[in-house]
């Protein structure tokens, strides 16, 4: 198989990870069997450009690395209070960067689901302003022949030409190449295209997802040099690896396709698939804390994006063994993925140090969405309801810090919603670089809100959507609305955090009020480039996994 069709197979296995799970799963299974695991080289050294043997005198702007979380929940870390297993599993390193820096309170994903979360702090404005809406699924995939709902609902997917011949003439999607693409367009501006204008050296770390063909990937979209895997993901490490201990998913036909035909493998800069050395967070971290020191004399931008903590759950064995109070296996790994991350985030901040270089750069980390439902594991978003794919807060508000010693007073809280979409301007005003004046950008600079300068908000509206299912929040009032069910969630934020008293019937003027911004907002953006692939329940209140009540409340999820 080329390796072309082989990235397309496993976008598409990342894209439907939630909805397949409602879905036929003999009749997913048979088709995505076909998909072979590609020709992967052996290892090789990856030789990072080389900056300038010294710093040049006086002041320079600041270095920002942004590390990127996979599907960390809320409470994955303990610095909100939780951890995983209930506190077993502290993530003392990560959050250092909220205690040494500022937290924010109401940090906000730029999606639920991972491609358009990630289109969003790249570009600093709303995926649908771009029609990148829906997580890429190529069109070798179109028919999902025979998909059913889970048992109560009432949904019946379309399949992919069915929702290509919904779009209307001269929709973007109406043009093969515009479908097959299924990337970021080329002409927007990402984050590193802007800090190169300042002389930043860029590099990419792990995930990329937002395109893999010539003119779509990180190093046509701005980084200098890339590491990692262009589509969805990679193994850990083969599966009967003597160094790994593996969880796997039986309910969910996804988890299963992943083990037999996910690579163990990286790309360097558009090269052949290569075997990484060990396990895939240690090597992407040895090769980031490399980058650092061969760019520690000029200003570098590094967006490292591990695919911790996201399936197929593998654990490297130290890691597992230095857990045995968690009984539960699933629990354990999950765990032990959750303090390997974390222990990796403490070696790229310590070789930021041992270079001298932590107080002049500008440290953030988030993860891309909530917590998945789809690992079985009900606690990773507590307290709020919701997985990823939902937005309710379970599903969109993540773990959001940033550390800059030079700039942020440590212990710094910040309680007004912020989110992903202000990542690309707050690291532009702090490069010194200018914005683009040619686009509405969405995000804006966070830093005066976190040094006091300005008591205002940095936003009273923001907005999310995913196909008919959408929502706003405008200050304390939040208004989910799934159109296929006709149906509405209102909640006050303020005096309701965890969303459990729905105000709908109760305040209609409000209700009717959040509906026209929607709609407003619609008006703002442009369909999608490419249809929703499927459609399909995710429940609120409990994962994958788990039997369903009688009853219990479920959104419906496009992508």
């Amino acid at each position: 198989m080329k390796l072309w069709k082989w990235l397309a197979a496993i976008v598409v296995v990342l894209a439907v990870a939630v909805g397949a799970a409602y879905a036929n799963r003999a009749t997913i299974l048979s088709m995505i069997a076909r998909s072979r695991l590609p020709h992967v080289e052996p290892n090789r050294p990856v030789t990072w450009a080389q900056g300038p043997s010294a710093a040049p005198e006086g002041p320079r702007p600041p270095n920002v690395v942004f590390i990127l979380a996979d599907d960390l929940g809320y409470n994955d870390i303990s610095f909100n209070g939780g951890g995983v297993a209930n506190g077993a599993v502290p993530t003392p390193n990560i959050d250092s960067i909220g205690r040494d820096g500022v937290s924010f309170a109401a940090g906000y994903a730029g999606n639920a689901t991972c491609a358009p979360s990630r289109a969003a702090l790249m570009t600093g404005r709303y995926p649908t302003r771009f029609g990148f809406e829906f997580t890429p699924a190529p069109v070798a995939f179109e028919r999902m022949v025979g998909t059913e709902a889970e048992p109560g609902s009432i949904v019946k997917p379309k399949f992919f030409k069915e929702r290509l011949a919904d779009m209307p003439p001269g929709s973007t999607a109406a043009s093969s190449s515009a479908v097959n693409m299924l990337s970021v367009p080329t002409g927007e501006v990402t984050i590193a295209e802007v800090l190169k204008t300042r002389g930043y050296h860029t590099l990419h770390l792990g995930k990329w997802h937002l395109g893999g063909k010539a003119g779509s990937r990180p190093e046509d979209q701005g980084f200098d040099e890339s590491l990692g895997f262009i589509s969805g993901g990679s193994m850990y490490l083969p599966e009967k690896d003597k160094g790994v201990v593996n969880a796997k998913q039986p309910w969910d036909p996804i988890d299963r396709f992943l083990w037999p035909n996910l690579p163990y493998a990286v790309q360097f800069n558009g090269s052949p698939m290569f075997a990484p050395k060990g396990y895939m967070t240690d090597y992407l971290a040895d090769e980031a804390i490399r980058s650092i020191k061969a760019n520690r004399n000029r200003p570098f931008f590094i967006y490292f994006a591990p695919n911790a903590i996201h399936t197929p759950l593998q654990a490297k064995k130290a890691d597992y063994d230095a857990l045995p109070q968690i009984k539960d296996h699933r629990l354990r790994v999950y765990g032990a993925m959750a303090r390997n991350l974390d222990a990796n985030v403490g070696r790229i901040l310590q070789a930021l140090k041992d270079e001298g270089l932590d107080q002049n750069t500008l440290v953030i980390f988030s993860s891309d969405n909530g917590g998945a439902g789809y690992v079985g594991l009900p606690d990773v978003n507590r307290p709020y309801r919701g997985f990823k794919s939902t937005f309710f807060e379970g599903g969109i508000k993540a773990p959001f810090f940033m550390r800059w010693p030079a700039a942020i007073p440590a212990g710094s809280s910040y309680p007004y919603p912020v989110g992903h979409v202000d990542i690309f301007a707050t690291a532009a005003h702090a490069a010194g670089a200018a914005m683009p004046a040619d686009r509405k950008i969405d995000g804006v600079d966070l830093m005066p809100f976190v040094q006091g300068k300005d008591p205002g908000r940095p936003h009273q509206v923001m907005f999310w959507r995913s196909g008919q299912y959408k929502v706003v929040r405008d200050g304390d009032w939040k208004l989910q609305s799934s159109e296929a069910q006709k149906k509405v969630w209102l909640y006050n934020l303020a005096a309701d955090p965890t969303e459990k008293r729905e105000l709908s019937k109760a305040e209609p003027a409000q209700v009717q009020r959040l509906l026209a911004m929607i709609r407003s907002q619609d008006a703002e953006s442009v369909r999608p480039m490419w249809p929703s692939l499927l459609q399909g329940p995710v429940f609120i209140d409990h994962p994958s996994g788990q039997p369903q009540k009688p009853g219990e409340e479920y959104i419906l999820w496009d992508n």
